[in-house]
């Protein structure tokens, strides 16, 4: 079990903290900055929720307080300047915070990181990080249950359920144990009304994303052997479409529900290089190939970005080297 004492501690025994997570957030990082800032709150501590990217529209409804600030060096940097702690959540490499990394990094606060992602870096001063959760959300419920540090409310429990139940596909990956079913009745105790939050996260999109999501399901792509599918997004399509690139994200996991495929890959143009994005079944491990590429992940859902790269010749690079995954570690 993680040292949930220590972590007890430095949030009792300081006063001002910040809490960020990773670049283009998804459910697991916003509710679980949401699911310690209402721990603090509780506690009467100063907070600070300071993002390097805008809170997707479909997490809005998790900030209720909107206390989930953009950043902006001019009006941000005193806040991590001035912290007693800061605290990351979702991600383990100061990378994952993009511009932010050097005013965190620099900060004289103590530095706590909170995650369930493989190979952290060295860069704060207590990780509480265990890849065996299923969630980042999942090891902060832990930590409420194991320390009493508050009651577990309905506006903690709500955002912990939003975390948990898209971090396990709705309750269907791998990590979706007994123990992960037992955790999501506690929350629905708390308060947690799961068709309200499924809806807000899942069924409120907008149409520039449906337009988008059915270009790229018209034009998937298999490779000759059909284990491998990708879709390819340009900047052009996204325009055209009217969709926000957090939007996107999603669009990986339709290749996987294609009979025979192992491999999905997604392809985003962005202004400045490439975003992709894979998933695997089984034991092939994308995360591997994702570190090749210089990102990370799981090991059947991953994701990197480079730069100065660009479609052409990038794509058949990254399926060459998915092939050669796909032979090592077939199912």
């Amino acid at each position: 079990m993680l040292d949930y004492k220590t972590l007890a501690d430095i949030l009792n025994n300081n006063n001002n903290f910040v809490i960020t997570t990773h670049v283009n957030p998804d459910a697991d990082a916003i509710g679980s900055e949401m699911a310690v800032y209402q721990i603090l709150k509780e506690l009467g501590k100063t907070i600070h929720v300071v993002n390097y990217s805008a809170t997707p529209y479909n997490l809005t409804f998790l900030d209720k307080d909107k206390v989930i600030k953009k950043y902006n060096p001019d009006i941000h940097d005193s806040f991590f300047d001035e912290a007693d702690v800061l605290i990351a959540l979702d991600f383990n490499s100061p990378k994952r915070i993009v511009k932010m990394e050097p005013v965190f990094t620099k900060s004289k606060a103590l530095k706590v990181c909170i995650d369930h992602h493989q190979h952290p870096a060295d860069f704060v001063d207590h990780a509480f990080i265990d890849v065996s959760y299923a969630a980042t959300a999942h090891i902060l419920f832990e930590f409420i249950i194991e320390t009493n540090i508050v009651e577990l409310f309905k506006e903690i429990a709500v955002p912990l359920y939003a975390a948990i139940m898209t971090d396990t596909g709705s309750f269907r990956f791998d990590r979706t144990t007994a123990e992960i079913h037992r955790i999501a009745a506690e929350l629905l105790e708390a308060g947690v009304e799961p068709s309200e939050i499924y809806d807000c996260i899942y069924d409120q999109s907008k149409i520039g994303k449906l337009k988008l999501l059915g270009e790229c399901l018209s034009n998937i792509s298999l490779t000759p052997d059909g284990q491998i599918a990708y879709i390819t997004i340009t900047q052009d399509a996204l325009i055209k479409s009217g969709a926000e690139e957090s939007e996107v994200d999603g669009f990986v996991n339709y290749c996987l529900s294609i009979q025979g495929v192992k491999i999905g890959l997604l392809f985003f143009e962005l202004k400045d290089g490439l975003k992709i994005s894979l998933r695997s079944k089984g034991t092939i491990p994308v995360n591997m190939l994702a570190e090749e590429l210089g990102g990370g992940g799981h090991t059947n859902a991953a994701g990197t970005r480079v730069f100065n790269q660009q479609l052409n010749g990038y794509i058949d690079m990254v399926l060459e080297k998915a092939g050669k995954y796909l032979n090592i570690f077939e199912q």
